[in-house]
């Protein structure tokens, strides 16, 4: 199982992307903090960083995980599989027949996911401890990380 999410600063375009892999829930989260894979991006956005973090964890397992169920809160990410004969069949590009933003990572989700067996699991983000699974947990923990590494890189300038 596959957890990634971002937070970028709109102004610097600075994020930090996060995933981290789950292979038993019964993992303590305590026991996965040390899991955490996180990397920084520059000239990037919210959607952008989303994608580019999905794409960098997908290429450090897609040797190694046959299988893979991903957990985001991206509707962008989610939306992908069913965007994709559109895309192509328009060379990713807009009415007014310019390419559209990010179809270069487009293009790079769409040759990794053909090489797995995947499921995208849209994860509702922000909810109450009550109401939180073991899914959503983990997913807490992740976007945690990220805001965290976020506020102290805008503290360190």
């Amino acid at each position: 199982m596959l957890f990634t999410d971002g937070s970028v600063n709109v102004q610097s375009k600075v994020g930090f992307g996060v995933y981290l892999i789950v292979h038993d829930f019964e993992q303590s989260l305590d026991s996965l903090k040390n899991l955490v894979n996180m990397r920084r991006f520059e000239n990037t956005s919210s959607t952008k960083l989303e994608l580019q973090t999905l794409l960098w964890a997908l290429n450090e397992i897609k040797d190694e995980r046959p299988k893979v169920i991903i957990y985001t809160d991206s509707q962008n990410i989610i939306d992908l599989p069913g965007r994709r004969e559109r895309l192509e069949k328009n060379n990713y590009s807009s009415k007014k027949n310019e390419r559209i933003n990010n179809y270069k990572l487009y293009q790079e989700f769409y040759q990794i996911i053909d090489l797995l067996d995947y499921e995208l699991v849209k994860v509702r983000g922000h909810q109450p401890s009550s109401k939180k699974d073991k899914v959503h947990k983990i997913f807490t923990l992740v976007d945690r990380i990220s805001r965290s590494a976020l506020r102290e890189n805008e503290t360190s300038l």
